[in-house]
């Protein structure tokens, strides 16, 4: 465990040091190599112990963990997860887990937290992304160092396989309990361990040093990629939109990079759920001709594009209303439709009417199939299905663009685009002054 130890003692020294600790050959190998050098660095040790409620022998692996940091002066931090969400267990059970490491580190205000990752787990990761599909970046793996805001995260364990992990804690007499759901096959890590590793190291015994080698190659390329990216994404991605005449000049290599960092900013802890289908996806519908598309994104997100621009928001649940106005209406999409004592505005935020014209009262609500409005200054009526795509309103914003109409259903206004013949002049006879803003 050379390489493992070297790399201990260039990073730690003379601080309070997290371990996370399962209770498995892995961690048990990780919490004794970092216990035996505890004095030598001066360091104070914290295990972290997380007690997932999914097995029987959970409780038995908990007292064994407890029972090893008695005898050796390690301070034991656990956590119980009692309930889980049913649809993504896996996921949630990580994030849970870290959310509790990162707790322990703040209250014991250390400086690292150290996890059991070895090279068979790096191999694994690599592949089962290379065959689902991921961005350029997740073919890396994971780090062995992640510098987060406040600590540091080290894998020292990377550089070894399980086998050899397995040898050491046999040979020092560690205690560790095995986990018997890991030889299940219903669980793709289990198969990539059981069925395709072993083929690999029949080929290579340090094959898992040269995916240690490829995943600190794409480390590099990845760090200046960002930097180059990084020059363009300012450009074209600007107040959470992206704009997509600007956005089709880069090279194709920049663009899926700005696509992936957009993903990135809104998935964080969950990428694991965007695959490169996503990606592409997102990169088809910015790049046709099409002026108004629209793509379901997991974590009920939905990529919009509408025009010149794209953006992801969450997904809202249509509202359909109508609501009399009185003095004002705050609409759902938090602007407001106002009257107004008085005006000097004659663009198409403010309407002037005259009272003996129209039927009252007046009501502000969503459009309907065939509205049709008469627009000022023009014979006959147009709908305002094709008012909307005239003036280039995004399709997601037309479902609940407000619509001005009176007692008869007859519209009036719609605000900020068009209005009708009703609306006068400064000079004309007028007693209704509405603003929209």
């Amino acid at each position: 465990m050379i390489e493992t130890i070297n790399l201990l003692k260039e990073n730690l020294k003379n601080e309070t040091v997290v371990i996370a600790v399962s209770g498995g050959p892995d961690s048990m190998a990780l919490l004794q190599i970092v216990n035996s050098l505890k004095e030598k660095l001066d360091l104070k040790l914290v295990c972290a112990h997380v007690n997932h409620k999914q097995r029987i022998e959970s409780e038995e692996e908990a007292v064994m963990v407890e029972d090893y940091c008695k005898q050796n002066d390690i301070i034991f931090e656990y956590m119980t997860i009692e309930d889980y969400n049913k649809t993504n267990f896996h996921q949630d059970a990580r994030t849970k887990r870290y959310n509790f490491f990162e707790k322990c580190v703040k209250k014991c205000q250390a400086k690292h937290l150290l996890t059991a990752h070895h090279g068979d787990d790096l191999m694994e990761t690599i592949l089962m992304r290379i065959v689902r599909g991921a961005s350029f970046k997740s073919y890396a793996g994971f780090k062995d160092k992640i510098e987060k805001d406040e600590y540091t995260i080290l894998r020292p364990l990377v550089y070894y396989t399980k086998e050899e992990i397995e040898n050491y804690v046999k040979e020092n007499n560690i205690p560790y309990r095995i986990d018997q759901s890991n030889n299940k096959d219903k669980y793709t890590r289990n198969r990539y361990r059981k069925y395709i590793l072993p083929h690999l190291k029949n080929e290579d015994k340090r094959v898992h040093h040269k995916f240690y080698k490829f995943s600190k190659t794409i480390e590099a390329y990845e760090e200046y990629i960002n930097k180059e990216t990084n020059k363009y994404y300012q450009e074209v991605f600007k107040e959470e939109k992206l704009n997509i005449e600007k956005f089709k000049i880069l090279d194709k290599i920049i663009q899926i990079r700005i696509i992936n960092q957009i993903l990135f900013n809104i998935y964080k802890e969950d990428l694991s759920l965007i695959t490169d289908k996503h990606q592409e996806l997102i990169y088809n519908i910015v790049t046709n001709n099409k002026p108004n598309q629209e793509i379901n994104l997991p974590n009920k997100f939905i990529g919009i594009k509408t025009y010149n621009e794209f953006y992801i928001k969450r997904q809202d649940k249509y509202t359909n209303y109508k609501l009399e106005l009185i003095d004002k209406v705050i609409l759902p999409n938090k602007k407001m439709v106002e009257k107004q004592s008085k005006t000097n505005d004659n663009s198409n935020y403010t309407i002037k009417l005259n009272s003996k014209e129209i039927k009252q009262p007046l009501y502000i609500r969503t459009r309907q199939d065939g509205d049709k409005i008469e627009i000022k200054g023009l014979n006959g009526r147009k709908k305002v299905k094709d008012i909307f795509i005239d003036e280039k309103i995004p399709k997601q914003e037309r479902k609940d663009w407000p619509i001005l109409v009176d007692s008869n259903n007859t519209i009036l206004w719609i605000p900020g685009v068009k209005k009708s013949k009703f609306d006068k002049q400064n000079k004309e006879n007028y007693d209704i002054i509405i603003k929209y803003h």
